[in-house]
């Protein structure tokens, strides 16, 4: 599978919201849409994400036949990727994902991730991955620690990737998983997650919309 085209903005409100926009005007993607500065970015249960110039902002919208509880197997697919983004920079064995979708660095929060779908006009769901980065700044009072790539870097790499490099890093990755899952179905997406993720079998906390529920 190749990778989708890049289209990279100076501004918007926020990536998925620009996804969202597109898919109601009849886009079908694919298309990742990268923003090098965000005016209203999103997280999680509708919390702002904080859009320091210098970190990724993206969204890759494209269309599925999948029904929406198969396609949201995407979220994992994403951490994938970002993982793969990560570990391209960062010093070894540092890189890690959390239950169920947060890329770490060194147990603290790198990166958000976040899925949104639609009905499209064509018939078929629209789907928005959602995917932002601390490649040079972390915010600060955030849910759980965070921290940025910039901190973590291998010693032959000197600075960050800038939002470009790293929006081509990170889509040449997610095509490679999304290939994976479109040929070969969740089975082996979900090993190499396992494989990466640190805590399971351990006691967890699941914040869900108006609930939280422990195991």
């Amino acid at each position: 599978m190749s990778p989708a085209p890049i289209l990279l903005l100076d501004e918007t409100d926020s990536t998925n919201a620009e996804a969202r926009r597109r898919a109601d005007a009849g886009e079908t993607g694919p298309l990742w849409i990268v923003a090098r500065r965000q005016s209203a970015g999103r997280g999680r249960r509708g919390r702002n994400w904080e859009s320091e110039t210098g970190n990724l902002f993206s969204t890759l919208l494209q269309l599925t036949r999948k029904s929406p509880a198969e396609a949201a197997q995407v979220t994992f697919v994403a951490a994938l990727a970002v993982a793969d983004l990560l570990e391209a920079f960062a010093a070894p064995g540092a890189v890690a994902i959390k239950w169920p979708n947060d890329v770490m660095i060194a147990g603290e929060k790198a990166s958000g991730i976040l899925v949104e779908s639609g009905a499209h006009a064509s018939g078929a769901l629209w789907l928005a991955v959602g995917i932002g980065v601390n490649l040079a700044h972390a915010p600060d009072g955030t849910e759980r620690p965070a921290t940025a790539l910039a901190h973590h870097l291998r010693p032959d790499v000197a600075y960050a990737p800038s939002p470009d490099v790293a929006a081509s890093v990170l889509v040449e990755a997610f095509a490679v998983w999304m290939d994976r899952w479109e040929t070969l179905g969740f089975p082996p997406i979900l090993d190499a997650w396992t494989a990466r993720t640190r805590g399971l079998d351990q006691p967890c906390v699941a914040r869900l919309g108006h609930e939280t529920v422990s195991g």
